[in-house]
């Protein structure tokens, strides 16, 4: 994965300056940007990390540009920067699932501390979203036999009861259950369970 990066877009260039300074003093990596038209020129949501965007710039504004990402389907965290605080804007941008709306002037360390509790929480998310999609594509290599048998051991059925109820030999359920383990990469009944149950 590419490093996970933090965008400044403002078109402020001593803010620019400013925050960029003080998040890679905390080993952040940064980006800046002098407009919104800029960045979603040249953003790429695959860097991951977190966006910090003013709200009133030249051009287009912050809720513009994050209205565009969220067309995208852009999922990485938006912090808005505003120096006209606007409790119903705030509240719309929070709705639209905006991580934070900070007014300026604002405390230079709580800023950064947000920035950097924003790129943790993308990056769980991002790493919960590839857990998901590889349990997935596990699941998808079972046969119909197979889910049905996964079902019941799920459910702690014993070999025999689950050979009565489907009509097999035992030893039949055996392999089944052999390779159920095998492609969805566990060693456990419990492993299964434990695999399927963060799904939900």
């Amino acid at each position: 994965m590419t490093q996970a990066t933090a965008h400044i877009v403002d078109d402020d260039e001593a803010i620019r300056d400013a925050l960029s300074w003080l998040l890679r003093s905390r080993d952040v990596s940064v980006r800046a940007w002098e407009s919104g038209e800029a960045f979603l020129a040249g953003f790429s949501q695959s860097t991951g990390g977190c966006i910090v965007l003013d709200v009133r710039m030249d051009g287009m504004s912050g809720f513009e540009v994050h209205d565009q990402l969220l067309g995208r389907g852009c999922r990485v965290p938006v912090i808005f920067l505003t120096g006209h605080g606007d409790v119903p804007q705030a509240v719309a941008a929070l709705k639209k699932g905006a991580f934070d709306f900070i007014e300026k002037p604002f405390n230079d360390n709580q800023l950064v501390d947000r920035v950097i509790e924003a790129m943790r929480s993308h990056e769980a998310k991002r790493q919960e979203l590839e857990a998901e999609a590889s349990v997935a594509a596990c699941l998808a290599q079972l046969t119909p036999r197979e889910r049905q048998v996964m079902e019941r051991v799920l459910a702690g059925d014993y070999n025999k009861s689950i050979a009565d109820a489907l009509g097999i030999a035992i030893r039949t359920v055996e392999v089944h259950r052999a390779r159920i383990f095998e492609k969805m990469g566990i060693r456990s009944a419990v492993e299964l369970a434990r695999l399927l149950g963060r799904r939900n």
